[in-house]
C-alpha cells in the first residue's frame, strides 16, 4: 500500500476527471454504495434475529431470559464474575436479598 512519508494514511491520489472539489467522485461513490449494501445485509439479519426470537418465544420460551443469555455468552468468564459480584453487592447495598 503506498503511503505518504509522514506515514499517516495513504499517499494523495492525482486529481481524475471524476474529482468534485478535490473529492474522487467515484470512489465516494463506491464507498458509499458498499456502505449503503451492508446496511440492507444488517436489516435482513436484525429482522431474521427478530423472527428467532419470536420463534422461541412460540416455543415457550422467555425472550428477555434468552437475550440475557445470548449478552452473557459474549462476555468472558472474569467479566461475567465480575458483573455479578457487583450486582450482588448492590443488591445487598439497597437491601434487596
Amino acid at each position: 500500500m503506498d503511503t505518504n512519508i509522514s506515514g499517516a494514511g495513504p499517499a494523495p491520489q492525482a486529481a481524475t476527471s471524476n474529482d468534485v472539489g478535490g473529492i474522487a467522485a467515484a470512489q465516494l461513490r463506491s464507498f458509499v454504495d458498499r456502505i449503503e449494501r451492508l446496511e440492507e445485509e444488517k436489516k435482513g439479519i436484525a429482522d431474521d434475529i427478530k423472527d428467532l426470537y419470536s420463534e422461541a418465544k412460540g416455543q415457550g420460551f422467555d425472550v428477555k431470559v434468552l437475550r440475557k443469555i445470548i449478552s452473557l455468552r459474549k462476555k468472558s468468564k472474569e467479566d461475567r464474575q465480575e458483573e455479578e459480584e457487583l450486582l450482588e453487592l448492590y443488591k445487598s447495598a439497597l437491601g434487596m436479598e
